[in-house]
């Protein structure tokens, strides 16, 4: 789905010209470098339909999207189990083990991915994956998507002192690259981890991977893409090129 020009006033230029220069490029993992939630959606909705959840009546694309897509398993384990945290930690946590084993199967990157990561390591760009995944997932993934010598480091949302949507995560990486806000970027998917990107003070381009983009703008991003294939990435990375040589010169 695209975004036209003229829908939202951080969408009409793509521009990412106030980073140049460029020093780092932060990514989530779940929806951003992988389309993985319907891997997560088929495991929450067919281990809540065995025991029951909402009178057995399956969770539709609208819950998910709402109550768990981005959020904190902490944090969805309490809406799930709002009377029973224990059993919702215990919940999730076979839920994932489950999505593990779709995963080695049915993982597949966003389009265009392989290609980013060329324009990123031919400029010697800093590099982190920033996620609200249990660190296990996302090894996994980031090791089934050929990935695991691409990032400098894997930053959990659990294993700082707040996870998304507030900033510590994306704050963290920062600092464990020892890179500025003003020269890092970042690409998100979720309502959630752009809030976390905006309020660490970095740009964030947003992929409509699944979430709706009239949801996703309310959060911010410098600007929506489709997957990276978008001709308006590839235009705001061009200019940058240009902006950065510039700087250089």
């Amino acid at each position: 789905m695209t975004v036209s020009n003229g829908e939202h006033s951080a969408d009409s230029s793509y521009t990412l010209s106030r980073v140049a220069p460029l020093e780092a490029v932060l990514f989530d993992v779940d929806g951003t470098l992988c389309d993985s939630d319907p891997l997560h959606h088929y495991a929450f909705r067919e281990m809540l339909l065995e025991i029951g959840y909402n009178g057995g009546v399956p969770i539709t694309d609208e819950f998910f999207i709402e109550h768990i897509a981005g959020k904190h398993n902490e944090d969805i384990a309490s809406f799930l189990f709002p009377d029973d945290h224990e059993r919702g930690v215990k919940f999730v946590d076979d839920k994932e083990a489950m999505f593990r084993r779709l995963a080695k199967e049915q993982l597949k990157p966003i389009d265009g991915l392989y290609k980013l990561r060329k324009w990123i390591e031919d400029r010697g760009l800093k590099r982190a994956a920033v996620t609200n995944a249990p660190r296990s997932n996302a090894e996994l993934m980031i090791s089934l998507l050929g990935l695991t010598d691409f990032f400098e480091a894997i930053i959990i949302g659990s294993e700082c002192e707040r996870a998304k949507p507030f900033p510590d995560p994306y704050l963290k990486a920062l600092e464990l690259l020892k890179v500025s806000k003003d020269h890092t970027i970042i690409f998100e998917d979720s309502v959630s981890g752009i809030k976390a990107g905006v309020a660490a003070g970095v740009p964030v381009i947003g992929l409509t991977t699944r979430n709706p983009p009239q949801l996703l703008k309310e959060a911010s991003p410098s600007f929506l893409i489709q997957d990276y294939q978008d001709p308006k990435l590839w235009a705001a990375l061009e200019e940058l090129d240009k902006l950065s040589a510039d700087v250089a010169a």
